[in-house]
């Protein structure tokens, strides 16, 4: 059923690609009939979405459709429609926090050694799970992109490995140390304690519709989860920034120095009980897919490579967890959001095997358009 959602959507709306202009997400329109609007995902839009779905989908149905696209999205690979719906047209774009207020952290310092500072990544998050009989569990990752969402990995959501019995409950928020009560680094007048951490409901779960669970390759592995309210920011409460510049969406990963960082939390490997942090360099994705290709893996666009040095992989922070890149914005330095854990050798921190990363800037689009007030 999905897939002749999918392909009649498709053969609609490219009866007109050709010509038109490579677009992102949510930039203002004016539809067909002269109505204000926004450019965005057809699923997006309420009432196109109905529209398509509607059986049998009428000639005039058709037309409404091919007429309204306005745009092509590059990191979907699918075309994008004219909504005027006034309910589907916030500023996605202003429910980011801007820069100076995402991606900056009190310890603005990097230095030796495997255990993070405890106002390092002040954006990681823990997704936490309710077992039977009242058992909690830590074991994926996420990280805060503004009050309201989280973004993590899909397989975390609904992969195949999450056993029937879970559910996908809460985030926190502000941690450190898992194993105490009471988070403080350093010892007597000198120590830097933290507020207690916060869980805090999930009200949506918001997978990627194209990720397939079963897939070896774990494409379109991205998932947004909406918290039940918004969280207050502070020194160890802070989001991210996304790679929403043309600048960041462009940039190469290659040779770049990067950091991951979490509690090492899986389904299947040991962690910490303190937060981590490691830096992995970029690898070229066309030699990580000779890497793959022993494992009857090919790896695309919408993902990247990072590490392949002994000891050094993200097992070290968690699934679904942040690969991070550092950025300069009149001379004020941020951290923004380049991959998300997906997967890697097992085990983990092989020499010659980088892990895998969701490539966020190919999906920026999407996440923009689900973002909701």
């Amino acid at each position: 059923m999905k897939f002749t959602e999918r392909r009649t959507y498709v053969s609609v709306l490219l009866l007109v690609q050709f010509g038109l202009t490579i677009v992102n997400a949510q930039q203002p329109c004016t539809s067909f009939d002269g109505k204000a609007g926004s450019c965005m995902l057809l699923r997006s839009c309420n009432s196109l979405y109905t529209l398509i779905r509607k059986t049998p989908l009428l000639p005039e149905d058709r037309s409404v459709l091919s007429r309204s696209q306005c745009g092509w999205s590059t990191a979907e690979n699918h075309p994008l429609v004219c909504c005027t719906d006034s309910s589907d047209r916030p500023s996605n774009r202003s429910l980011l926090p801007a820069q100076g207020v995402c991606g900056i952290q009190t310890a603005d310092r990097i230095v030796g050694g495997v255990d993070a500072r405890i106002d390092e990544f002040p954006w990681l998050a823990l997704l936490k799970y309710a077992k039977p009989n009242n058992v909690f569990g830590f074991h994926c990752g996420g990280v805060l992109i503004n009050d309201r969402y989280v973004l993590t990995a899909s397989h975390c959501v609904n992969g195949r490995d999450i056993p029937t019995t879970w559910n996908l409950a809460e985030v926190r928020l502000g941690e450190w140390d898992t194993s105490t009560t009471v988070d403080c680094e350093g010892l007597g007048v000198d120590a830097d304690c933290s507020p207690d951490p916060i869980d805090i409901p999930i009200e949506r779960k918001i997978p990627h519709p194209s990720y397939n669970p079963q897939s070896r390759e774990q494409y379109n592995d991205i998932a947004l989860l909406r918290l039940e309210q918004p969280v207050a920011y502070t020194d160890f409460i802070k989001p991210i920034c996304l790679p929403n510049t043309a600048e960041l969406r462009t940039k190469s990963t290659v040779g770049l120095k990067l950091h991951v960082a979490g509690w090492g939390r899986t389904a299947t490997e040991r962690f910490s009980n303190v937060k981590q942090k490691v830096r992995v360099d970029g690898v070229d994705l066309t030699s990580c897919n000779e890497v793959y290709k022993e494992e009857r893996v090919t790896l695309l666009d919408g993902q990247l490579c990072a590490g392949g040095e002994t000891g050094k992989d993200s097992c070290q922070g968690d699934s679904g967890g942040p690969l991070m890149g550092n950025a300069v914005n009149q001379n004020i330095q941020y951290w923004y959001l380049v991959g998300l854990v997906s997967f890697g050798p097992t085990p983990c921190g092989q020499q010659g095997w980088p892990g895998v990363y969701t490539s966020v800037a190919k999906y920026t689009d999407w996440i923009e358009s689900n973002l909701l007030e």
